[in-house]
Formats: C-alpha cells, sequence, structure tokens
C-alpha cells in the first residue's frame, strides 16, 4: 500500500467525519475522544445496555475495549454488536488484557465467537491468548514472547476469520491473503496510558469510510504513526506529558506532505 492510498483514505475520513461508537474502558475515555475529535472523526461513548444497540445502528463503526470490564459491559457489547452486525456496521475489537485473567480472556473468545468482529487490534500476547497460543502477558502489557509476529498475524486472521492488527515495535496487520507491515511511531507510545486504546478507535475511524479493512487498518496505523513520529521529535527534551499533548495536536495537523514523506507501510510475504 503506497503513501497516496493512505492519503485518500485518510482524506476521506476527515470529509466524512464518521461517527464512532466506542464502548471502551474508563481509563482511557477522555484521552480516547479527544484523540478521535483531533483526527477529525465524531466520537460518542454510550455504554448503557439500554441504547447500545441504538447507536450502534447509527455509527460509521463500533469499537469495543475490554480495558476495565465488567458483567454490565459485556452485555452492552453484545447488544451493540449485534445491532451493528444486523447494520452492516464494521465492528473492531480491542481484547485488552487477554491471556491475563481467565475472565478477561473467557470474555474476549466469547465476544469472537458472538460477534462478526471485523478487525481485531492488540499486541502479540492478547492476539496470542484468544487464539490459545503461548504468550507472556503482564498486565496489559506484551510480554517478549519467543514467536514469530508476522506468523501469529496470518495465524489468528484465519482462525478468527477477520482483520488481525498486532501492535509492537513494528505493527502487522494481516487477513487470509496476506499481511502488511507499518514502521511508523515511537516507542514513547508506550509511556502514555490509552495510546493503543485510541489506535483501535482510529482504525475504526477509517474502517467507516474504508471497506477494504487491511487498507483502512493500515492507513490508520500509518497516520497514527506518522503524527507520534512528528510529536515525539517536538518534544524530545520533555516527556510523556508534553508528548501526550502534541500528539493530539499532531493527529489535528498531519498534513499530507507529512504522510507522503514519513509513511513506512509495506506488503509483505508470509
Amino acid at each position: 500500500m503506497n503513501n497516496q492510498e493512505v492519503v485518500q483514505i485518510w482524506s476521506k475520513m476527515k470529509q466524512v467525519n464518521p461517527l464512532v461508537h466506542n464502548i471502551t474502558n474508563v481509563v482511557v475515555t477522555n484521552f480516547t475522544a479527544n484523540g478521535l475529535l483531533a483526527l477529525g472523526a465524531s466520537p460518542i461513548m454510550a455504554y448503557a445496555k439500554e441504547e447500545a444497540a441504538d447507536v450502534a445502528r447509527i455509527s460509521g463503526a463500533l469499537v469495543l475495549n475490554i480495558g476495565t470490564l465488567n458483567s454490565t459491559e459485556i452485555e452492552a457489547m453484545k447488544l451493540a454488536g449485534a445491532s451493528a452486525n444486523a447494520s452492516g456496521v464494521p465492528v473492531v475489537f480491542d481484547p485488552v488484557g487477554a491471556g491475563a485473567t481467565a475472565f478477561r480472556t473467557d470474555t474476549a473468545r466469547d465476544l469472537m465467537n458472538t460477534l462478526r468482529v471485523d478487525i481485531i487490534r492488540g499486541n502479540a500476547a492478547e492476539i496470542a491468548n484468544v487464539v490459545g497460543r503461548e504468550w507472556s502477558i503482564k498486565g496489559v502489557d506484551a510480554g517478549e514472547g519467543n514467536g514469530d509476529v508476522l506468523e501469529l498475524a496470518k495465524l489468528a486472521a484465519e482462525q478468527l476469520n477477520c482483520v488481525v492488527v498486532i501492535t509492537g515495535k513494528e505493527d502487522v496487520i494481516a487477513d487470509r491473503s496476506g499481511a502488511c507491515v507499518v514502521r511508523n511511531g515511537d516507542a514513547i507510545l508506550t509511556r502514555v496510558t490509552g495510546t493503543g486504546c485510541l489506535l483501535t478507535s482510529v482504525i475504526g475511524a477509517f474502517a467507516a469510510v474504508e471497506p477494504d479493512f487491511v487498507k483502512a487498518a493500515t492507513a490508520a496505523l500509518v497516520v497514527y504513526g506518522v503524527a507520534a513520529e512528528i510529536a515525539a521529535a517536538k518534544t524530545a527534551e520533555q516527556g510523556p506529558g508534553s508528548f501526550q499533548i502534541e500528539f493530539l495536536n499532531q493527529l489535528a495537523r498531519v498534513t499530507e506532505a507529512d504522510i507522503e514523506r514519513l509513511g513506512q507501510a509495506e506488503r509483505v510475504n508470509v
């Protein structure tokens, strides 16, 4: 996928200003909403089971995130997911902490079995635990592991029958037909809570306007990573607090020229 394709999808997302329905975790709600607004999407956080289905039906994408999981939210996620499936609304799932506890792992697998998930986004440990593979995890963070991430992404895509995004030092996007690698971003993203969760919602914003979900996810990762690189350079002497604010600025200010100059996405053989 070339950078001009990325620009085209990003430009369409900004023009459409898609409504992204998030059932996410309490740690990241504000950051996610601000990040989507900065990017050019329109966030809505609707958790109540009484309205989850109605909001999902009218949204451009539904994002489900199990970061601060409870049984009430699981019910709302299932209602929203079923409504999105029936209405042709793409569903993006973030299995935060899958593998850390049986409750999280079982819930992630249950949602994948119950709903038609179009894109799943997690770190290597989370994806591995969803598909029953061994990979170490500490809290909600991936351990070092000793597996091939590209191979894991391809296996998960075949087993889960959806687009799989595994983020890390390099990001891998895979479906049954192949895979892409994105090499944008900065290590300081790991020092700010919620950057992975926001990324999942950003993927939702791109999936709302691009029906090829591999292209949608790849474009989202490139734009997100380019904004992070610029923000990291501008705040190199300041630390993660300044980076977080500047990152929101750059999600809003990133340009076509920035994306074409810095974007690094590559189709790879698996």
